[in-house]
């Protein structure tokens, strides 16, 4: 494992300068997939078997994209029309980049892509009902976020949305696609919104003041004040995680954590809990294990 990003010594001179390994690093959905399931972050992590996405997930990276675009208009623009307008461009730009993604749609009838693009533009509609994104000035969205802690441990995300407010407060927004969760579901989106709290506190020296979830589903927000004890604990339980996953790394030893969250797992063929087999272990992956997807941020 490199301790800096680094090129590979049997890199041909001529590819050099372009073929860069990034060290491993932790992102909060990685991290929420070892804590519910070691084998299920070895799976999306290490072996990086192919998941097929939900409709869901595709209606949930769409309003994402949706949403970036929406703020990188003037003010005065953000409407909710204008808002329904985006999203023939960017479902286009996105499964160009993913062609993959509309097989899901094959063979259906057109109207029933058009009522998947009209439950898009129900999401957008609650989204308006939460807040007016004319009186707000983001400084980022979709914003890439990366730390070193001091015990080395490398932490990668991306944030939604981050406001400073003129006196520099801080506020993380998150988009959530779905319906306001139960216990379990509220526990990991917070874990995920604590992970880009120690990111923003290590970086700018300052706590956020709020993390705030929007469930578009049901129009429901939930906010959440973190302080800095909180945050100093939240590390360290980020690094004995880290910890853990190096332990299991140099074995191979990623073992299956059964449990209801099985139900819509994609993987139990190749799980012991369910009969099946896993691949053979390929060793700590590189370049990186910390990667997010445009579904995970969609989640």
């Amino acid at each position: 494992m490199p301790d800096a990003d680094t090129v590979t010594t049997d890199t041909p001179a001529a590819a050099v300068a372009t073929e860069v390994r990034r060290r491993p690093a932790l992102s909060p959905s990685r991290a929420s997939d070892f804590k519910q399931c070691p084998l299920l972050y070895r799976f999306r992590a290490v072996d990086r078997l192919p998941e097929v996405p939900t409709k869901a997930q595709l209606r949930g990276t769409l309003v994402h994209s949706v949403l970036e675009r929406l703020f990188a208009l003037p003010a005065a623009e953000r409407v909710p029309a204008q808002a329904r307008e985006l999203l023939g461009p960017a479902w286009t730009d996105l499964s160009a980049d993913r062609p993959e993604w509309t097989e899901l749609f094959d063979g259906e009838k057109p109207e029933d892509h058009a009522d998947w693009l009209r439950s898009a533009e129900k999401l957008l509609d609650a989204y308006f009902e939460l807040e007016d994104p004319r009186r707000l000035e983001p400084e980022a969205c979709e914003l890439h976020v990366e730390i070193e802690l001091g015990s080395g441990v490398l932490l990668r995300g991306y944030i939604d949305r981050l406001d400073v407010a003129p006196t520099g407060e801080i506020r993380v927004v998150d988009y959530k696609t779905g319906a306001a969760p139960r216990e379990i579901g509220e526990a990991k989106a917070m874990f995920q919104m604590k992970f880009y709290a120690v990111v923003l506190w290590r970086l700018r020296g300052i706590v956020p003041r709020q993390l705030k979830l929007m469930y578009l589903t049901d129009g429901q927000s939930l906010a959440y004040t973190p302080d800095e004890a909180e945050l100093l604990r939240f590390e360290r339980t980020l690094e004995a995680i880290w910890q853990a996953i190096l332990k299991a790394g140099k074995t191979g030893d990623f073992r299956p954590n059964k449990s209801k969250l099985c139900n819509w797992c994609d993987h139990q063929a190749h799980c012991p809990e369910y009969g099946g087999t896993p691949p053979a272990y390929p060793g700590w992956p590189e370049p990186d294990a910390g990667e997010e997807t445009p579904l995970d941020r969609a989640d």
